[in-house]
């Protein structure tokens, strides 16, 4: 029977957790550190093809590895970024995009849940309520906390049109916030790219915070030591239109496209990053 590359990984992961079944501590950290793993080695993987025909099945698998240990909050984490990324990257249908984001929403949220029951309490709830609970978290929390955030910030943008769920940005970007108060370099400073796209989208007559975007994208450059060239992308895309510096989005994107893009734990987004640092500069006219 031919069994196709894509699908041999992930035999190769049930075989190994059924082999572990006997004992359910070792099992939960088993898994938990497999799918920790995996989320590494899809980053590592330097041919977008590849991951969009092979990770439907992983998620398959990781949903599974959930329905197994429910409250795990490291496999909820794994759970919550992957769904979130596949989505994000690979899917434009979007009844599509909408159900898997929901899907990786959910996986964040109860990640977060299961950490701390307070803010899990107020997910719901008045943003106030939200943000005074988010800023009680502590530093181990964090995981949990950027793998929410993350998730919610991409099931906002599947929704962008939806006002309801904009409604939400103060409550994604409160977790991102203490996420770089409590681990400025979590995720080698992740969290700060996000909040450089939130503190771009007004511009500053209406409220935006372009001197901060500017902050929040440096940042997000150096804690990478410039590795994550997508940062440098969205630095691009959403601050340099906002101030119109033209010189400084063609200097990023000339900087992405002449930058090897293998970096551990960046090598599939530094790929994707130079296919948008490319399609950027041709729309060039577009935004100045």
């Amino acid at each position: 029977m031919h069994i196709s590359k894509a699908v041999r990984p992930l035999l190769i992961l049930l075989t190994s957790l059924w082999l572990l079944s006997g004992c359910a501590s070792l099992t939960s950290t088993a898994t938990s550190r497999l799918a920790g793993n995996l989320s590494d080695a899809i980053l590592d993987q330097d041919d977008p093809a590849t991951v969009r025909e092979a990770l439907p099945s992983y998620l398959v698998m990781v949903d599974g590895l959930i329905a197994n240990d429910p409250r795990n909050p490291k496999l909820l984490a794994s759970g919550a970024q992957l769904y979130s990324a596949y989505a994000s990257w690979f899917v434009t249908k979007p009844e599509r995009l909408q159900r898997l984001t929901a899907r990786g929403k959910d996986y964040g949220q109860r990640a977060l849940c299961a950490v701390d029951e307070t803010v899990c309490r107020a997910l719901n709830g008045r943003t106030d309520q939200f943000v005074a609970a988010v800023d009680k978290l502590d530093k181990d929390q964090v995981p949990a906390a950027y793998a929410a955030a993350v998730a919610w910030a991409a099931w906002l943008q599947a929704r962008r049109g939806d006002w309801n769920a904009i409604a939400d940005l103060p409550k994604i970007t409160a977790l991102f916030r203490r996420v770089v108060i409590l681990e400025p370099g979590y995720d080698q400073g992740g969290a700060y790219q996000y909040l450089g796209i939130i503190d771009s989208l007004l511009p500053p007559a209406m409220g935006g915070q372009p001197a901060v975007a500017k902050q929040d994208f440096e940042q997000a450059v150096a804690f990478s030591k410039g590795r994550n060239l997508m940062a440098k992308v969205m630095y691009a895309r959403y601050y340099a239109p906002l101030v119109q510096d033209k010189a400084l989005y063609e200097k990023l994107l000339h900087e992405v496209l002449a930058a090897t893009p293998q970096a551990p734990g960046f090598t599939l987004t530094n790929v994707m990053a130079q296919q948008q640092a490319t399609q950027l500069l041709k729309d060039v006219d577009r935004h100045f």
